[in-house]
């Protein structure tokens, strides 16, 4: 087989338009990440290991054909539902959160799993009746969601709940649940919002105060968000210039390789650099919705969906948390910010998108 060959088939279930947009976006990382750590080559080379592993998974996801994905929609779940179980009673505790397990080699946060593994049961539970759907078929598929976001809320990690919550909700919206459903569960989680905020941790509403007035705690809890504004603002329409932004390398602004990376980019990029990376955000959503239009059949239609508006999601609410229109709930910025467990789930579910596009012919005959 000659090499010519080889590469084809290499590349084969790989979206060539896609995989560029997100290239992109991973050289965004490194290049802000060295400015962000302080000219840390050691986070970077740390990064592009992260991005090797991913891209890999990456690899693997979109080489794997439709029904093998829908075959492991079951067990994933199950065992990721095991593992949350698992952490509620044998979970280490770090920061006051019952998040990590310790499997002997290594330890695992078994929410990430969920961000894959939630979507991917419910868009499988609604294929398998997709002929006959009625209102108990979204009531059980509203038990598929809610067990795992009251398991992690319960850690507690609200971020995380979030945005499970929030990819399930998509597969409910895109399966047709109706307008009339989705106002009067709208209206009842309106009317239980008083009996949601006692529970709450303090910490937890404490932050969603901080949101309302961050100065009346200035040098507290209300530092990130005041530290970020000021860190956006700064930088103008084009920016302090790179490596100069000055809340970054006089230390002012806190997690600024992870959840707070976004201010560290605007604070040298200015708005012309935002502009910029909003446009790639949105090139790659756009491309996400062509794939989800295009798919074959209502399992990859759910999936594509899900996994192109949890996308949204995850880069809505970061640049709403650092810029102060919401709380901060810890959610990273996507492709951007450090880390490997996230870029591990968000590769893999564009490894998702991809093989939905690339099978797709195979489907169809």
């Amino acid at each position: 087989m000659t090499r010519r060959r080889l590469w084809q088939r290499f590349v084969a279930h790989l979206d060539p338009v896609l995989l560029a947009a997100l290239g992109l976006l991973l050289l965004v990382s490194l290049v802000v990440l060295y400015s962000a750590s302080g000219g840390n080559w050691f986070r970077v080379l740390a990064q592009m290991t992260n991005i090797l592993v991913a891209c890999v998974a990456l690899w693997i996801v979109a080489n794997m054909p439709l029904h093998y994905l829908m075959r492991a929609a079951v067990p994933v779940y199950l065992l990721g539902m095991v593992l949350l179980i698992a952490v509620a009673f044998f979970g280490e505790i770090a920061h006051g959160a019952r998040r990590w397990l310790n499997i002997g080699v290594t330890t695992i946060q078994p929410s990430e799993l969920m961000r894959i593994a939630v979507p991917l049961m419910m868009a499988w539970y609604f294929e398998k009746h997709e002929a006959t759907l009625t209102l108990k078929n979204y009531f059980v598929a509203t038990l598929l969601l809610l067990l795992p976001v009251a398991l992690i809320a319960r850690q507690p990690d609200l971020g995380t709940a979030i945005l499970i919550a929030a990819s399930g909700f998509y597969v409910l919206f895109l399966a047709g649940i109706s307008w009339r459903v989705m106002l009067t569960s709208l209206v009842i989680l309106m009317a239980s919002m008083p009996l949601a905020w006692s529970t709450l941790h303090d910490y937890q509403r404490h932050r969603i105060m901080m949101l309302l007035d961050p100065a009346q705690d200035a040098l507290g809890s209300g530092y990130h968000t005041i530290q970020a504004i000021i860190a956006v603002g700064s930088g103008g329409m084009f920016g302090k210039g790179y490596l100069n932004g000055t809340q970054t390398h006089l230390d002012f602004l806190p997690e600024r390789t992870t959840d707070f990376i976004f201010a560290v980019y605007s604070e040298e990029f200015g708005l012309f650099g935002n502009i910029v990376l909003l446009s790639l955000y949105l090139f790659v959503i756009a491309r996400g919705f062509v794939i989800t239009a295009n798919a074959s059949t209502y399992f990859t239609r759910l999936m594509a969906g899900s996994i192109t508006l949890t996308f949204f999601t995850y880069a809505f609410v970061n640049m709403g948390m650092v810029s102060g229109i919401l709380p901060v709930v810890g959610v990273p910025l996507p492709l951007i910010s450090y880390g490997g467990t996230s870029m591990v789930i968000l590769l893999l579910g564009f490894g998702m998108l991809m093989s939905i596009h690339t099978h797709k012919k195979l489907v169809q005959t």
